[in-house]
């Protein structure tokens, strides 16, 4: 599918764009309290459009702590159809850094054919666009005959930080009950080069936490304390970097218990279906070496877990100097999973790591855990998948692709489980999107896609 200029401007002037700028203005940081009435006011825009569509909506509020609001609605279909949940997130990553973005972060903007914005593409450009396909399949001819099927809508505010929202609303009995569904759809992921459909058939899992490190009890002039007073930061950077072997493995003592390699034809599919490594170095701009040495960038992405070192802070870092010796350092760490591993069991192996290998003279610390999604891979025969492929053939006559996605949707197993459904994981986004980095997009094409997905899709269920 390839969009003219007119096209663009066509769906510039239409209800969909215009209630997609609406949604994108809502700055919905989901893990800043600060931003709660944020994503409270999206939350109430999102049940009133649905509300629009017919569905029966509500607001969902997670009990204790700082939990953004849940939106659930359903559809009723014809009588004996089939039950489709489907999921999003309307919260977004932090912008930062703001200097770097070339237009205001939550002020969607076009540029040749692309919308810039925060949330652009993850995901209220994905879920939203979905949506509007829903819209589209409920005005046709077969959802008039009463041939639609059930539908049930979770969007959630809390993803980018671990759902735990979502989560405790898991807990509640009454809750998952109303989960039950036949298939689930997730419009959150990426498609092929050049938006070559792809079907997801597995997702790494994942923790993330905080590593605080703590010596001297302030931090200290480093020419009277220097070659005395332990330092946090050189403390920190040697602690993460005791983490790998100099190959690249991962040096945790039983961190990789129970990993389960990929089986028969699943290496196969996604070597035809994920990018080069000359892609990805074209992508990131420098080599992909990463990982393990000696094993392919699909290997390394799709089917082997990872412990990542997200950010570190410590002393001074503005301009000029600051002669000190820091006395705390601060790391955040992600774990990306794979099936077979427990995420608990390998939570605490790397605290037990940092424990044994604390520099002498100081202090750790771990805590702000979340995530604990283990991760998951689906049969490549499964028939959801042959009927997905078949849909996504009409769309684009190349045909889908199967990914195996190195990224996380940490609630996903989670519903899986408590719904009882078969999940059906299809997104279009692609590196371009340039994904919790300043100056996210996405562009009019993908929209439409994703829009035409959903309600072909929704028909053929």
């Amino acid at each position: 599918m390839e969009i003219t200029n007119e096209q663009t401007a066509e769906w510039l002037k239409s209800n969909d764009s215009k209630e997609y700028f609406e949604l994108l203005k809502f700055p919905t940081i989901g893990a800043a309290p600060e931003h709660l009435r944020d994503c409270s006011a999206c939350a109430t825009w999102l049940k009133k459009w649905l509300a629009a569509t017919g569905a029966d909506a509500e607001i969902l509020l997670p009990g204790g702590g700082f939990h953004p609001p849940a939106v659930f609605a359903e559809l009723k279909g014809g009588e004996g159809a089939s039950t489709v949940l489907f999921y999003g997130h309307y919260d977004v990553q932090p912008p930062d850094p703001l200097p770097e973005w070339n237009t205001p972060p939550f002020e969607p903007t076009v540029i040749d054919g692309r919308v810039h914005c925060r949330g652009a593409q993850d995901d209220k450009g994905q879920f939203f666009a979905f949506l509007c396909g829903l819209r589209r399949f409920l005005a046709s001819t077969a959802a008039e005959r009463g041939t639609a099927p059930n539908l049930k809508i979770v969007l959630e505010g809390q993803e980018e930080s671990g759902s735990s929202g979502l989560f405790k609303l898991l807990d509640e009995r009454d809750f998952r009950r109303r989960l039950a569904a036949d298939v689930m759809l997730v419009c959150d992921t990426s498609a092929a080069a050049d938006l070559r459909p792809a079907i997801v058939a597995g997702l790494r899992g994942v923790n993330h936490f905080t590593v605080t490190l703590e010596a001297a009890n302030r931090d200290l002039h480093s020419g009277e304390y220097g070659g005395i007073a332990p330092n946090a930061a050189q403390g920190m950077a040697e602690l993460m970097a005791s983490l790998h072997n100099d190959d690249g493995s991962i040096a945790v003592r039983g961190f990789l218990d129970g990993v389960e390699p990929p089986a028969d034809g699943e290496l196969a599919a996604a070597e035809a279906g994920m990018a080069t490594e000359e892609m990805y170095a074209t992508d990131i701009g420098t080599e992909p070496c990463g990982g393990v040495a000696g094993r392919s960038a699909v290997l390394r992405n799709c089917f082997e877990p990872t412990v990542e070192l997200n950010g570190i802070h410590s002393g001074y870092g503005g301009p000029g100097s600051k002669t000190v010796i820091p006395c705390k350092a601060l790391a955040k760490l992600s774990t990306r999973l794979v099936p077979g591993q427990n995420p608990r069991h390998a939570y605490e192996t790397v605290v037990r790591h940092l424990e044994d290998h604390c520099p002498k003279g100081m202090n750790v610390a771990v805590s702000e855990l979340t995530g604990e999604a283990p991760g998951f891979r689906l049969p490549l025969a499964s028939p959801l998948f042959r009927l997905a492929a078949g849909v996504l053939s009409e769309i684009d006559a190349r045909g889908a692709v199967f990914q195996w996605c190195g990224a996380s949707i940490p609630v996903v197993s989670a519903l899986r489980e408590a719904s009882g459904a078969a999940p059906l994981l299809v997104g279009w986004g692609q590196p371009e999107d340039r994904i919790h980095s300043p100056n996210e997009s996405y562009s009019v094409r993908q929209f439409l896609l994703a829009r035409e997905w959903a309600e072909r899709i929704l028909a053929a269920l």
